[in-house]
């Protein structure tokens, strides 16, 4: 045998080794189950536009009727899609100009294309009553029906002055380690 034979024959020897050690990695890992992911999504709703609230909640609601367990973390613009209302009482002159320029509720968002001033958005919601697609109102109380965690950004709230009771019943406050929290062990994380 010559030398670069043996050369050749050890390359091999050593190869095999290493893929016979890599395919008992593999198994272990087959094996195992995900730790600490459940079966939950986490989404960061953003955006304060209809159409985008609408996605959100449809998802969220449809997760959540499958099983998963379900939160959403509404952060400054996506508050909008929380509020039940404006209260400019206490708020010194930025706050309320947020509170008068920021939408409050479902009936009050725009689309984030083809809005034209608020004609689109309405055009949007008599097309949904037309066709009998709940409203973005209903699937919020659906949300809540089925447990979806809301939580609103304490922080964006505090930023944009909004107050507790401008923001609808029943959301939790939290801050980001609230939404890491949930994101770290959820299947599915999304931001809208």
């Amino acid at each position: 045998m010559t030398v670069q034979n043996q050369a050749t024959q050890l390359n091999t020897e050593d190869l095999l080794a290493r893929i016979a050690e890599l395919e008992t990695r593999v198994e272990a890992l087959e094996q195992a189950p995900a730790q600490d992911i459940e079966d939950r999504l986490a989404m960061v709703v953003f955006s304060g536009d209809l159409d985008k609230a609408l996605a959100a909640f449809i998802i969220a609601t449809g997760a959540a009727a499958m099983g998963l367990e379900v939160s959403m973390f509404f952060t400054f613009w996506g508050l909008s899609v929380v509020r039940k209302g404006r209260s400019f009482e206490g708020k010194n002159a930025i706050q309320k100009a947020f509170g008068a320029l920021l939408p409050a509720g479902g009936d009050t968002l725009h689309l984030s294309k083809m809005d034209f001033f608020g004609a689109g958005a309405a055009l949007m919601r008599k097309i949904m009553r037309e066709n009998d697609v709940t409203s973005l109102d209903e699937l919020v109380a659906l949300a809540q029906d089925l447990g979806v965690r809301m939580v609103a950004c304490e922080m964006s709230r505090e930023l944009l002055g909004i107050r507790d009771d401008e923001l609808l019943d029943g959301l939790e406050l939290g801050g980001v380690a609230t939404f890491i929290g949930d994101a770290s062990r959820s299947k599915i994380t999304l931001f809208i």
